[in-house]
């Protein structure tokens, strides 16, 4: 975003569930200091940190400025150094309220607060354990701080995981439609802030040469892949009783899928693009049990090495189960029954301790026909790729054999494309920028709908039922590309993963 073209956000107060944990001082804050950095935030906006830690205003300031002068520590996205003008400016918006999440009190103070400001618009931004989400919606709606009946307007906003199968989402989704609206409530995937995910609807739907081909006609498989080389570091507890699966195939890994598979919207607002998008994921084959557990592999890393580095295996991570049985790494064959693409193969994969950090997705076409070259040594041409990479070298690229100089025909891999840092100014971005500014707009386009969440876990609840009963988890050396299995569930396709990186 350019803040020369780009408005400032309407007036809010904006309120920080949680905001003495991980995510407010490691992406929130950082987020809205490059917002501020690009001149989108009013002037009259207030940031209002909410936690049961007894803290001070200043306080409050004094550790995010401190955790994000920290360079190294700063995360994704963060500035390479603070700009101390900046920053004083920011910490003058900042504020803290002292309150148990489930005590009405909280509440009755932060309703004081929006009393006292001109605008009454407000945001709730629920960064806290899952197990607070109903009760703080609750309680919210017991205060009237959802009423926007005088004219404010209140969102609330919702980090994943947003409930850990089909039923707990449900009943989550209920529990917040009592007590406001659909279009009040912004379920947030960060992976949908990113630039190059959101060029994926401009890529397809404004270049005719895309949309032609973007087909089973043309399309023999798709490929999305988020690999990491991390381990569960600090999340031991968190993720033991959560996997692999649950953490990322029904919010990022189908948001990409969705993004691929979308039919063209009628326009680029919220309720056709998310339409569009639930349409999709509603699309996915529901598989029986047997074929659950036939389409998908689970993995877990066992000790390895990267270099020179030992790397330790899942089960001696802090807070893991030494008998754990959780998966680490999870890859899934998934059918979308419509006319786009029918007889189209999906396969996801995602996988920590793996040998390179990478989110891509690999559009594989249809080999040319070869019976004209059934003499030379390009008996089978290989498939031509498109390649689009989330992070960490964000952009797109085309692969197609050209003939390398020479007497023989001999073919090489070449690749046509760009890169993002090639051809644009990229300024830090964690990727909750875009997403904290459409919030403060009521752009709900980047944000899923219920009926896309429901979807998303019906389609995965197969694989819950058909794990609970069978199957086996397989390991995989840390630092490598995951378990043999993983490759077995293209091969038997006579298919195979595109290379990472």
């Amino acid at each position: 975003m350019t803040a020369q073209k780009t408005p400032a956000a309407p007036p809010c107060t904006l309120f920080l569930f949680g905001a003495s944990g991980d995510l407010v001082k490691r992406l929130l804050m950082p987020a809205l200091y490059n917002l501020s950095r690009d001149g989108l935030l009013d002037r009259n906006l207030r940031i209002v940190g909410v936690d049961h830690n007894a803290s001070t205003a200043e306080a409050f300031g004094e550790r995010l400025h401190d955790f994000l002068a920290e360079r190294d520590a700063g995360g994704e996205g963060a500035p390479k150094s603070v700009d101390e003008k900046l920053w004083a400016s920011l910490a003058k918006r900042l504020d803290y309220q002292t309150g148990d999440f489930l005590d009405m009190a909280t509440y009755q103070a932060i309703g004081e607060r929006i009393a006292k400001t001109d605008h009454g618009n407000a945001i709730f931004y629920l960064a806290t354990s899952p197990r607070f989400f109903p009760e703080v919606a609750q309680r919210l709606g017991e205060a009237g701080l959802l009423d926007e009946s005088a004219g404010g307007f209140r969102r609330v906003v919702i980090e994943k995981p947003f409930g850990t199968d089909l039923a707990s989402a449900q009943a989550l989704n209920a529990c917040l439609l009592k007590v406001m609206s659909e279009r009040q409530i912004y379920r947030i995937d960060h992976y949908l802030g990113k630039e190059t995910v959101q060029n994926i609807l401009v890529s397809r739907f404004s270049n005719g040469l895309f949309e032609s081909f973007w087909n089973n006609h043309y399309i023999d498989h798709v490929q999305i892949t988020a690999a990491e080389t991390v381990g569960v570091e600090t999340r031991g507890a968190f993720y033991d009783g959560t996997g692999a699966l649950r953490d990322m195939v029904p919010n990022h890994l189908f948001q990409l899928l969705a993004m691929v598979a979308m039919e063209p919207p009628a326009a680029f607002g919220a309720d056709a693009v998310r339409g569009e998008k639930a349409k999709v994921i509603g699309a996915i084959r529901p598989w029986s049990s047997k074929l659950a557990l036939k389409n998908s592999v689970r993995g877990q890393y066992a000790a390895g090495k990267r270099g020179d580095k030992d790397l330790p295996g899942y089960r001696e991570e802090d807070n893991v189960d030494s008998a754990s049985q959780t998966e680490t790494y999870v890859a899934l064959k998934v059918m979308i029954d419509n006319w786009r693409w029918a007889g189209v193969p999906f396969y996801l994969r995602t996988g920590k301790r793996m040998s390179v950090r990478d989110t891509e997705i690999a559009i594989c076409f249809k080999p040319a026909p070869y019976a004209q070259f059934r003499d030379s040594a390009l008996a089978r041409p290989k498939p031509n790729y498109l390649k689009i990479q989330i992070q960490p070298n964000e952009g797109m690229w085309f692969d197609l054999q050209a003939k390398r100089p020479g007497p023989e025909l001999i073919t090489q891999n070449v690749e046509l494309g760009f890169a993002y840092k090639d051809f644009f100014n990229m300024t830090p971005a964690t990727g909750y920028e875009t997403l904290i500014y459409d919030c403060l707009t009521g752009d709900q386009t980047l944000f899923q709908r219920a009926d896309n969440i429901e979807n998303g876990w019906r389609a995965v609840q197969p694989f819950l039922d058909a794990w609970a009963s069978g199957g086996e988890v397989h390991e995989y050396p840390a630092g490598e590309d995951g378990p043999e299995a993983g490759n077995e569930l293209l091969t038997r396709d006579k298919r195979e993963w595109h290379g990472l990186g």
